[in-house]
């Protein structure tokens, strides 16, 4: 008899990892400070400085090809269940269901290449200079005043944007880029009454897709029993786990607003000219930012 070993665990979790990836967001804040001020001529400016990690540049997502090895199984005795050496007949039967698998491995494998791949643009995530190459598509939007690549996936930003309100607002919004997990959400109600929503400086909130990816501390939850699995596991190491989520994100008034509601711990501060609410974010930020402000006549 025999059963899967550790590494074929830890395989079946990695990719049951990179399938959330996939399915769900594969964009989160790093380490930052966000403000998104609001003036009483109906004007705003929004600004966001620090990182933003993309799973899909990162060491997590190139450990599937690493996975993607042949790994016997483990044989146990009949009688006690314990462990055993293979028999030659054992493995040979057991790499003969690998090799008969491989059409359709290669297959999946081409598949989530082509669906990374239109994660980030048209960028082939497996390219050498795919992290150029996603500088370059986010230089070219407007707002995004200075990139820069740190590694891992994890690019360090500015951004900043002002405009009219008149309509609808969404940070970060990336050309032939589909957005799962927006960082910030401008609604535009009748009345000129604006929800404010910041959904992706909550990393544990449950209606966050990057919840059930990220650990209290910015690891993979999705992947932390690779740990348990023994000393055969694949390791994660901290250059494998997401930058942690952390940072502060404020909205500033200027002029006579009315803040009906918010979920600061403690509500509007006054300024010289108008007021302002302010969140500080970290890895166990449950709650999403949000607040109602009308700025109508």
């Amino acid at each position: 008899m025999h059963k899967p070993s550790t590494v074929r665990m830890a395989a079946a979790s990695l990719l049951a990892g990179l399938s959330l990836i996939l399915t769900g967001c594969f964009i989160t804040p790093g380490k930052f400070d966000s403000q998104l001020l609001i003036s009483d001529d109906e004007n705003f400016t929004f600004t966001y400085d620090g990182e933003i990690f993309f799973f899909g540049l990162s060491n997590l997502a190139q450990m599937s090809a690493a996975s993607e090895q042949f790994e016997p199984v483990e044989c146990y005795d009949d009688d006690t269940f314990e462990t055993r050496d293979c028999t030659e007949e054992e493995l040979a039967e057991q790499r003969a269901e690998w090799d008969a698998g491989a059409e359709l491995r290669a297959a999946e494998a081409a598949e989530k290449a082509e669906q990374m791949s239109a994660m980030l643009g048209g960028v082939d995530p497996s390219d050498p200079q795919a992290a150029a190459e996603l500088t370059k598509l986010l230089r070219r939007h407007e707002g995004w005043n200075r990139v820069e690549h740190k590694g891992n996936g994890v690019f360090d930003i500015s951004y900043s944007v002002s405009g009219r309100i008149s309509h609808d607002f969404m940070f970060p919004v990336l050309e032939d880029v589909p957005m799962t997990n927006p960082f910030v959400q401008v609604f535009i109600r009748e009345g000129k009454v604006l929800r404010i929503n910041a959904p992706g400086f909550a990393p544990q909130n449950e209606t966050n897709p990057m919840a059930s990816m990220m650990g209290g501390a910015g690891g993979l939850a999705t992947l932390s029993g690779l740990a348990s699995l023994g000393s055969d596991a694949p390791k994660i190491d901290e250059e494998m786990t997401v930058p942690t989520v952390e940072g502060t994100f404020s909205i500033v008034t200027a002029g006579s607003m009315d803040i009906r509601a918010n979920n600061t711990d403690e509500g509007p501060a006054l300024t010289a000219n108008g007021q302002v609410l302010t969140w500080k974010v970290s890895p166990s930020t449950k709650a999403a930012p949000t607040a109602l402000i009308a700025i109508g006549k």
